[in-house]
């Protein structure tokens, strides 16, 4: 088995040059870039000047193979995995295309714009279980989430009854928008802050707390910039358990929050900033609630912990994504998120747009055929931006 997967990057813009630099800068020690594919001549250009300013310096590295079709790129058998991390329209296209010719697979967040796409994608991975695929949610890295869901599904804290997510620290300015003729389009994105900025927090809601059976949702489209997309939601949503929850997302706030709030049977969790404070009960609420020994009328359960809870290990975000996705390949180890898991965070913006644009509740499982319908209706009178750069200035700044 060799020590290092030869890796192809399918886009060499925002995210895939973050990639590009993290292999060869050695953070992902079992990758090594053998190609990149992009339809800008500029990016393949700015590629092949990183690689020879570094070998200019000293630094030992595989020739890169440029090409200017990533189909090619699949099938011209330099590479044994591949990267996608193109506009969203094209994430499910090239899965496919990598699946097909025998390529392991990561997909950049989100999985696609429309379940319906998604779900052909899978199928196609289904039916090929030699291959890796795997999709970017790098959040899920996080000790502190992780810490949540091991107080959710260890039982601890008792089922779920409220969840609620304030995740409003997302702001963008005009100018980010207007750096790429795609973003913020119903054809170039699909979608605004639930599709770009959210599919982290989507994911991380559901993979935590479980997927809801109904939503419904508040939407404002271009309301705090010069877009057709979202770019201000609330939206409420109902389990399976009779548990509810509330969701609320924009780009239009500063300073924003992100407060996840959790209350279970036998306590609560409230991750503020990522900073984690859990409270356990003695008693469960409904236990409690219905005890005929309670003579009190305005008692509650006994608090038997009320504390912050210190979280530790590495957050590795997008390098320890793709060190699982190697490890996977290599050795069968785990990877942080299994690519068929990219349909659920996507069923939920699916659901909450079809829900925004009809005005009414949706129920999950809806009806997906109906929603890309609803979709395409937008893309066909979608306007494109002209004469803006591809690229932005992103260091020091959250990139997602």
């Amino acid at each position: 088995m060799a020590d290092k997967i030869k890796i192809g990057i399918i886009g060499i813009g925002n995210m895939g040059s973050g990639h590009f630099n993290n292999i060869l800068n050695g953070a992902c020690p079992e990758l090594e870039v053998r190609a990149v594919a992009d339809i800008d001549e500029k990016r393949l250009d700015w590629a092949r000047k990183n690689l020879e300013n570094r070998k200019a310096e000293g630094e030992e590295h595989e020739d890169v193979e440029m090409f200017d079709d990533a189909s090619a790129m699949l099938k011209s058998g330099k590479i044994e995995a591949a990267i996608v991390a193109v506009p969203h329209y094209d994430h499910p296209r090239y899965v496919i295309e990598a699946i097909e010719n025998g390529i392991h697979v990561m997909s950049e967040k989100p999985a696609g714009v429309y379940t319906k796409q998604v779900r052909e994608m899978n199928e196609v991975a289904k039916k090929h279980p030699e291959i890796t695929f795997g999709v970017m949610f790098n959040q899920r890295t996080n000790p502190c989430y992780r810490k949540i869901y091991e107080l959710l599904h260890s039982g601890e804290m008792g089922a779920i009854r409220r969840t609620s997510w304030i995740i409003t620290d997302w702001y963008r300015s005009q100018r980010y928008y207007d750096s790429g003729s795609w973003r913020a389009t119903w054809s170039g994105e699909g979608g605004g802050v639930l599709l770009n900025q959210c599919p982290h927090n989507l994911d991380l809601f559901q993979w935590l707390c479980g997927m809801p059976v109904k939503v419904s949702a508040k939407m404002h489209f271009g309301k705090w910039h010069d877009i057709e997309v979202e770019d201000d939601v609330t939206a409420y949503v109902e389990y399976a358990n009779g548990a509810t929850g509330t969701f609320i997302a924009t780009t239009g706030d500063a300073p924003g929050s992100n407060r996840l709030e959790i209350s279970c049977e036998k306590g609560k969790i409230v991750c503020d900033d990522e900073r984690l404070h859990v409270w356990k009960l003695e008693t469960d609420i409904t236990t409690f609630t219905y005890d005929k020994n309670i003579t009190a009328s305005f008692g509650s359960p006994k608090l038997i912990e009320d504390k912050d809870v210190e979280t530790t290990g590495p957050n590795t975000q997008h390098i320890g994504v793709l060190n699982a996705f190697a490890a996977h390949i290599l050795r069968n180890e785990p990877l942080i998120a299994e690519g068929c898991e990219g349909i659920n965070s996507l069923t939920l913006s699916n659901a909450m747009h079809l829900s925004g644009w009809l005005g009414k509740d949706v129920e999950i499982p809806f009806d997906e055929d109906l929603f890309k319908d609803e979709l395409m209706k937008r893309v066909a009178t979608s306007r494109r931006k002209v004469n803006v750069n591809s690229q932005m200035c992103i260091q020091g700044e959250k990139k997602i």
